[in-house]
C-alpha cells in the first residue's frame, strides 16, 4: 500500500496543477523531493526494500517508454512540418542545445561563487570544488526523460506544440551524444579524479550510527527484559565496529581490525552459500516445498 501510495503522489500533485494552470510536472517534481526528504521516517524497512527495487524497475521502464512514445509521434511530427526547410529545423534544434549547454556553464561559473559568498557553513566549505571539477559537473547536463515529460505534458492544442518536442528530442540527443560521448574524455583531459569526500561523510555516518546504538545500549542495561550475556556480545560487537571505523577514518592506528572484518565477511558469505545450496538441495528433493525455499532465501538474502 506504501508503494502504491508512492506511485500516485505525483498523480496527486500532477492534476491539481494543471487544473489551476500550473506546471504539472515541476508540482510531482518537488512533491518528489518533499516526499524522499520525508521517506526515511515515514517508510518502514520492509518498505524500502521492496520501494528500492520497484522504483527502479519502474524508472527504467518510464524512460524507454517516453523514448518509444517520442518515435512514434516523430514521423507525425515531422510530417507537420511539410512547408518548413529541414536545414531550419535542424539549425533551431542546435541553436536551443547550445543555448542548453552554454546556461549550464555559465550557472557551473557564476552561482557558485555567490554561494560561497552567501554560506559560509563548515558544511558547504567542505564541498567547494575547483573549476575543473566544475566544468565537468556543467558538462554532465544530459537531457532525458523529465524534459520529455514537460513536453509531452502540453495540450494538444499548444500552440507549436510539434515544434517543441522536435526541439526537445534534438536537444536530448544533442547532449546525450555531444556530451555523453566526450563526457570520458573531458575528465581524463582535466585530470580530474574520483572525490573521496562521499566516503568520508559515509563513514562518519557509519561511525555516528554506531555511537548511538553503544549509547543506547548502555540505556538498555536496566532494562528487565534484557539479559547481561546478550548485552555483553552486542557491546562486543559495536565497540569492534567502532574501533575499525575510527581506524578507517584515521583516528586510530589499524590493530588489524578491518582485515578481521574482511575475513567475517567472507566466512559469512561462505556460510550463507552452504545454505542455500542445502535449502535447493531440500526443495529438490521435495523435502521442503517451493514456497518455503523462498521465504528460506529471502532471509538469506537480506
Amino acid at each position: 500500500v506504501e508503494i502504491v501510495l508512492s506511485v500516485v503522489t505525483g498523480y496527486a500533485a500532477y492534476l491539481p496543477a494543471e487544473l489551476l494552470g500550473a506546471s504539472g510536472v515541476l508540482a510531482a517534481v518537488t512533491a518528489g523531493l518533499y516526499v524522499g526528504w520525508r521517506a526515511p521516517q515515514l517508510a518502514s524497512p520492509s518498505t524500502r526494500l521492496l520501494g528500492f527495487s520497484f522504483w527502479e524497475v519502474l524508472v527504467y521502464l518510464l524512460n524507454a517508454v517516453l523514448f518509444v512514445l517520442v518515435g512514434l509521434q516523430l514521423n507525425l511530427i515531422l510530417t507537420g512540418f511539410s512547408g518548413s526547410s529541414a536545414v531550419v529545423l535542424v539549425g533551431q534544434a542546435a541553436l536551443v542545445s547550445a543555448v542548453v549547454i552554454g546556461v549550464r556553464v555559465a550557472w557551473g561559473f557564476t552561482v557558485p561563487y555567490l554561494v560561497r559568498a552567501l554560506d559560509q557553513r563548515p558544511s558547504q566549505v567542505a564541498r567547494r570544488v575547483g573549476a575543473r571539477e566544475r566544468l565537468v559537473s556543467s558538462w554532465s547536463g544530459m537531457r532525458g526523460a523529465v524534459s520529455l515529460a514537460a513536453a509531452l505534458a502540453l495540450p494538444l492544442n499548444f500552440p507549436q506544440r510539434n515544434l517543441i518536442i522536435f526541439v526537445t528530442f534534438g536537444v536530448i540527443l544533442a547532449t546525450l551524444v555531444l556530451q555523453g560521448l566526450t563526457l570520458p574524455w573531458l575528465i581524463r583531459r582535466l585530470g580530474v579524479h574520483r572525490d573521496d569526500s562521499e566516503a568520508q561523510e559515509e563513514l562518519r555516518g557509519r561511525l555516528r550510527a554506531t555511537d548511538a546504538a553503544l549509547a543506547r545500549l548502555e540505556e538498555l542495561a536496566s532494562e528487565e527484559w534484557t539479559r547481561d550475556d546478550t548485552l555483553e556480545r552486542m557491546r562486543g560487537l559495536y565497540q569492534f565496529r567502532r574501533r575499525r571505523l575510527k581506524a578507517r577514518a584515521g583516528y586510530l592506528a589499524d590493530d588489524g581490525s578491518q582485515d578481521r572484518s574482511l575475513a567475517y565477511q567472507r566466512l559469512v558469505r561462505e556460510l550463507l552459500e552452504a545454505q542455500r545450496r542445502e535449502i535447493v538441495r531440500l526443495r529438490n528433493q521435495g523435502e521442503i516445498s517451493n514456497e518455503v525455499m523462498h521465504r528460506i532465501e529471502r532471509d538469506l538474502d537480506l
